[in-house]
């Protein structure tokens, strides 16, 4: 299970850098097999993704202290609309569509001059049906966050605290965990994970162009039914390749990114806590098996 319904709709928080910073995306998941729990092939199935994103976090006040550390109140918005091509799956394994909306209201605040706190309250539509006529209590997921942060170095900041949601049907918490690191000018290494693990290598070439490799970790999921019982369905990805990142001007640039998806999982779970244990001890979560990745984006910032 794991990540996407535990981590990334928990909370949504944001890092000072990512203030008020709006983005596009379209990416594109090639064909490849489906495996299922036992790390089987599933007959001749296969299936072909695409997945639009779109998300804005937006500053409602910004100041800043003595120490240049900055308290902030804002709003978090996101979106996502998965379309899954899937061929030859003859009984109900995986969606054909997922839509994500969530919106949150975070802040920031300073504690001292190494530790601050990040919070975030919120709610989000995980459904696996466009048509909002349709939507039900059972699409609709709350969830709340504190994380307190310390910077260890100029360039590192490790956090930790605590998430709520009600993806089993009542309240629940986990642990929150955050990490930002980033390194060079030229040169430049980061790392974050605080909605998955993010890693990029990259080298800046001049002031409009650079080229990174990156792994990343992304996905959605719907809450939703099947034979009369309450499901979670997880559509997650874990990305490798390469992306060259084009700076139109000051405040836009276009990265694209190009390389393949390591694994893509798609599968059902119930919504119960004696579901979420026996998912946490699968060996294998049912995928779709590698394949080619590409991905455009619009930042602006």
């Amino acid at each position: 299970m794991k990540w996407i319904s535990i981590t990334t709709v928990l909370l949504l928080l944001v890092s000072v850098e990512s203030i008020a910073q709006i983005t596009i995306k379209t990416e594109y998941f090639g064909t490849s097999a489906y495996r299922d729990e036992h790390n089987q092939k599933v007959g001749n199935s296969k299936g072909s993704a695409m997945v639009y994103h779109g998300s804005a976090n937006l500053p409602l006040s910004m100041k800043k202290n003595e120490n240049n550390q900055p308290t902030i109140w804002g709003i978090g918005l996101s979106g996502d609309y998965a379309s899954l091509n899937n061929k030859n799956i003859a009984e109900p394994l995986v969606l054909s569509e997922i839509l994500n909306l969530q919106m949150s209201l975070f802040h920031v605040r300073p504690l001292s001059e190494k530790w601050s706190m990040m919070a975030s309250i919120g709610v989000g539509v995980y459904t696996d049906d466009t048509r909002f006529s349709h939507l039900r209590f059972r699409n609709v997921l709350g969830s709340a966050g504190l994380v307190f942060v310390r910077r260890i170095l100029p360039n590192l900041e490790l956090g930790a605290g605590l998430a709520l949601n009600n993806a089993f049907g009542y309240p629940m918490a986990f642990p929150a965990l955050y990490v930002n690191w980033n390194y060079g000018h030229k040169l430049t290494c980061s790392f974050s994970a605080l909605d998955g693990a993010n890693l990029a290598v990259g080298y800046n070439v001049n002031k409009t162009f650079s080229i990174s490799f990156i792994t990343e970790m992304g996905g959605q999921m719907a809450l939703t039914e099947l034979n009369g019982d309450d499901k979670i369905f997880t559509h997650q990805y874990i990305v490798v390749g390469f992306r060259p990142e084009f700076k139109v001007s000051k405040h836009i640039s276009l990265p694209v990114t190009v390389g393949i998806n390591a694994v893509r999982n798609a599968y059902y779970d119930g919504r119960s806590l004696s579901a979420f244990f026996k998912a946490m001890g699968r060996e294998y979560d049912p995928c779709f098996q590698i394949a080619p990745y590409f991905s455009v984006s619009i930042v602006l910032q």
